[in-house]
């Protein structure tokens, strides 16, 4: 017995001097102590009868575990229909319980990205944060010139320690994916998709072309009641994103926007078919249209923020994307379990027998004569694609979130408003249709 507590003992010991030798290591130990800890504290909350713990102890571990987990975190939040709704329902505390960090390394961050110090760029800078995210935290200020913007800043130190807990991440999925039926959840893909997502959003001068794309789309189209903000290039960089400041009112706010109740519905309905333009015209849509990222803004325009997370298709699956949301929309059940057959690439599966399924599920969610719950819908489709082991690509349910994000605005501004069967988005879906036509016509 004496021998073996020395053995485990010195493995400790061993494991905490390659710790101190290595980032990755160090994230690895880290990681393996709070599973463990996650998993002990489970099994006493069963023993000692409290039920429906595990989705609290996960989301504190992540949050634990620092701004990586967090992001993840913030994934499964957005991702109903690919994980349990316990999980999804209890990670989207990970969208506002990041702490800040100091105006110290905000201005340091600063002088070594932009090779200046902030009073040579800022008349002010608030040293309180607007906002404060797993990514970065964003601060209001004002620019030499009087022009008032936000400052967006990564977190100090950020790229190494994500480099360090993705190669632990992809280390635990090939591990999960081997267990009975892991495979089915796809977890190297996940973290794979996830990897890549975050490798882009960690360079925000990809989200300030984001930003410049968007609105291009918008004065291309003639869409001047939508915009976002405009991204200052001179002022910005992979860790820093100076960008117009917004004034107005989030989408989600009805007491701030009762004064312009009457407005709200067509106000609503054009930053849809703005987003609908930009996804089946241009394949490029805005992936996170959370309440805190549309708002309805002072001069009368709706606001899209926060273009770090965005979605994009070409070719065939920019086809695909409306044949799904256009058979969706008509309850076209046949052609939308093609759609998604030819999304998964599997040909093994009758079109037919899965289309019987998918208007079983989705057919009372469509009714137009009934209040439909459109957060069903991934749920609704995820079960009918298990049952013949059709998966849905994360981007294409990426989709369906922002089309769910807009029927809860429609509930709370436009109650009679059905975002899948009101003839003016259905003429608007037609239309963008008919863009997309006459584009490959063109190139013909």
């Amino acid at each position: 017995m004496e021998k073996l507590y020395w053995i485990v003992a010195l493995g400790f010991v061993l494991v905490a001097l390659l710790g101190l030798s290595s980032r990755t290591v160090r994230r690895f130990t880290y990681a393996l102590f709070v599973i463990y800890r996650v998993f002990f504290l489970v099994l006493f909350d069963k023993i000692v009868g409290r039920k429906g713990t595990a989705p609290v102890r996960l989301r504190e571990a992540f949050e634990s575990l620092g701004p990586t987990y967090v992001k993840l975190g913030q994934l499964v939040a957005s991702s109903e229909g690919m994980f349990p709704d316990a999980y999804c329902q209890e990670f989207h505390k990970c969208l506002d319980r990041v702490p800040p960090f100091s105006i110290n390394d905000v201005r340091e961050i600063i002088r070594e990205d932009l090779k200046k110090e902030p009073e040579e760029l800022f008349s002010e800078l608030d040293e309180k944060p607007l906002a404060s995210a797993s990514i970065a935290q964003v601060h209001c200020g004002v620019l030499r010139d009087g022009t008032k913007v936000v400052l967006k800043v990564q977190r100090p130190n950020l790229p190494k320690v994500v480099d360090a807990d993705l190669r632990v991440m992809r280390l635990f999925a090939r591990i999960f994916e081997k267990l009975p039926y892991g495979s089915m959840a796809s977890p190297v893909a996940v973290v794979e998709d996830f990897a890549a997502n975050l490798g882009e959003e960690l360079d925000f001068r990809n989200e300030a072309k984001n930003l410049d794309q968007f609105n291009q789309i918008m004065v291309e189209h003639n869409f001047t009641g939508v915009a976002a903000p405009k991204p200052r290039h001179d002022m910005s960089s992979a860790r820093t994103l100076v960008m117009e400041r917004f004034d107005g009112v989030r989408i989600d706010d009805i007491v701030a926007l009762a004064p312009i109740a009457d407005q709200l519905e067509d106000k609503l309905i054009m930053g849809m078919r703005a987003w609908f333009r930009c996804l089946l015209v241009h394949g490029f849509f805005h992936g996170d249209v959370h309440a805190g990222n549309l708002m309805v803004l002072d001069d009368g325009r709706i606001g899209f923020l926060d273009f770090g997370i965005v979605g994009r298709f070409e070719g065939t699956r920019q086809q695909l994307v409306s044949d799904f949301l256009l058979s969706t929309a008509t309850r076209d059940f046949k052609k939308l379990a093609t759609a998604m057959l030819a999304m998964s690439g599997n040909t093994k599966v009758d079109a037919s027998v899965l289309a019987a399924d998918l208007e079983q599920y989705l057919a009372p969610l469509l009714d137009p004569s009934r209040a439909a719950k459109y957060a069903d819908m991934i749920p609704a489709i995820t079960r009918a694609g298990l049952r013949h082991r059709v998966a849905m690509p994360r981007d294409f349910v990426l989709i369906l979130k922002q089309m769910i994000y807009f029927d809860r605005y429609a509930k709370l501004l436009a109650p009679k408003l059905n975002i899948f069967a009101d003839p003016r988005i259905i003429e608007n879906l037609m239309e963008d249709l008919m863009l997309v036509q006459a584009k490959k016509n063109k190139a013909a």
